[in-house]
């Protein structure tokens, strides 16, 4: 296999706004100079859990299949779908599909979100990608059951609060040590709704040995970006 780019990015988020996050992360997707670039839980909507759910052939989302196309770039970008699920979209220069449906959801998430039932694996350039979002990474269960798919990475979606974030990191190195896998974790930034007035942002990627190969402060708009050998 040949090394894979991958970037995890905290785009800034406009609340309930599709098509200004859309553009928005379109721009990370055309700077980042990735093959994959990753992007936090719902970060199309912002955590809003009411927003609408997004069809994967929304216009809106032309902007991001335009730049995955000049760029050549896989994008992973959270949205609700129909189900209703959290999920994760892959975008690329042909259009968006739902790759993922979180399976762990939080209390309030489960009062209107139903949970995935299958672990959710992308093959990018010969490589097996297991996608998770947020509760999922912190659920030693999803993490064996997207193991046990045979992939060579753990690549997730996030949002969590500052006092959290340490916490994150610990179980995402965790997981790589655990498991033997590359981990890629995408964590919301700045403020987003439901409360999450401080998220922790510190997107990162880790090594199978554990090692931190690359990492983002809590600001908005940070992107760090690493190669799987």
């Amino acid at each position: 296999m040949q090394p894979l780019a991958i970037a995890v990015a905290q785009p800034p988020s406009h609340p309930y706004d599709v098509a200004a996050n859309a553009r928005a992360h379109a721009e990370v997707v055309r700077a980042a100079g990735a093959r994959v670039v990753v992007f936090p839980e719902l970060s199309l909507t912002g955590y809003h859990l009411d927003a609408p759910t997004l069809d994967p052939a929304d216009p809106r989302l032309e902007p991001l299949v335009t730049a995955c196309a000049q760029t050549g770039s896989i994008a992973l970008a959270g949205a609700p779908v129909d189900g209703p699920h959290i999920a994760v979209l892959a975008v690329d220069g042909t259009g968006a599909s739902v790759a993922y449906r979180k399976m762990w959801l939080g209390d309030q998430e489960a009062r209107r979100f139903r949970p995935g039932t299958t672990p959710g694996v992308l093959t990018v350039d010969g490589r097996r990608l297991g996608l998770a979002v947020c509760k999922d990474t912190m659920t030693e269960q999803h993490a064996t059951d997207t193991a046990a798919a045979g992939v060579d990475a753990y690549v997730a979606g996030t949002l969590k609060p500052d006092t959290l974030a340490d916490a994150q990191w610990d179980r995402a190195r965790a997981i790589a040590v655990e498991h033997g896998l590359w981990v890629a974790v995408a964590s919301f930034a700045g403020s987003t709704g439901e409360g999450f007035t401080s998220a922790a942002g510190r997107s990162a990627v880790w090594s199978p040995a554990g090692d931190l190969v690359a990492s983002a402060g809590p600001e908005v708009g940070a992107v760090v970006r690493a190669t799987f050998a």
